[in-house]
């Protein structure tokens, strides 16, 4: 068991869910799908090219592992790889940032998975597979700081907020919370944890599952003050493939199928499944 399955457990509490029951085994991509994959449009022929980000983080990849098919997204990955024919010893990883992967232009991957909003902007310069995970967010606060007490949006507005840029989290800022002091965004969450732990803001917006981990992992000494109503756009998650990819079509058949038979509820709820009680901000 790994450190944060360990942790999960006695922190986060998470209900784990034998995935036999829905006849496809998160991260054993052996079970079930098609019996051979098509070779057009791959990368390399025969195999299947997935990328996650530079550094992947839990409970999303588990340190920081994404072969081993342990966490949310490198298992849905598997799933998905399972679904296209593909064996797991066939899936190769390959690593981008966060901006590069939907930045306009040819790609090093077959999809890429690390927690992508799929919005109409970036459609215009890369395609997305149907959402395999709708996302809320979250605040975040250290005890006895500036956040402390505050438990309605309102008592959010005269705040320092802090997020990644360009993410669904610095745009519920701007839509839900509407502050009356300028945010400060940063160019990954990483950095923005580190700010946060510097004291540089008072409150720090990211999204559900990865509040729980950095309440219970990496920043001191914190809690969440709530979850926040969607912002204007539906944080829907989707995996980011090439502009007009050959793939496109046959990935998002995949995700629906994983749906349809209860595999994506299984893995959500075996890595993201704490994401009860807590108080929605109004």
């Amino acid at each position: 068991m790994s450190r944060y399955s360990s942790l999960r457990t006695a922190v986060v509490g998470i209900a784990l869910v034998a995935l036999a029951l829905t006849g496809c085994a998160a991260g054993s991509p052996s079970a079930g799908g098609s019996s051979a994959p098509e070779d057009e449009g791959y990368l390399t022929p025969g195999k299947l090219t997935i990328a996650t980000g530079d550094i992947a983080y839990e409970p999303y990849v588990i340190d920081d592992d994404p072969s081993s098919g342990e966490g949310f997204e490198a298992a849905i990955a598997y799933a998905i790889a399972d679904q296209l024919g593909f064996a797991a010893e066939d899936v190769e990883w390959v690593r981008t940032s966060f901006e590069a992967a939907i930045a306009p232009g040819p790609k090093n991957f077959d999809f890429n998975i690390q927690q992508y909003t799929i919005t109409d902007e970036r459609k215009q310069a890369v395609d997305f597979s149907s959402p395999y995970y709708s996302a809320s967010q979250a605040v975040v606060a250290i005890n006895g700081g500036a956040a402390d007490g505050v438990d309605t949006i309102a008592g959010l507005k005269d705040l320092t907020l802090g997020a990644m840029a360009g993410s669904t989290s610095a745009q519920t800022i701007e839509d839900v919370i509407d502050p009356n002091v300028e945010p400060l965004l940063y160019a990954s969450n990483e950095d923005a944890v580190a700010a946060f732990n510097a004291g540089q803001f008072d409150a720090f917006v990211i999204d559900l599952p990865t509040a729980y981990l950095a309440t219970a992992l990496y920043i001191d000494d914190s809690y969440i003050v709530g979850e926040l109503p969607a912002g204007g756009v539906a944080d829907e998650w989707g995996v980011v493939l090439a502009k007009d990819s050959p793939l496109t079509d046959r990935v998002s058949e995949a995700v629906d199928a994983l749906r349809d038979d209860g595999t994506l509820a299984a893995i959500t709820d075996e890595w993201l499944g704490a994401g009860q009680g807590v108080t929605l901000l109004q």
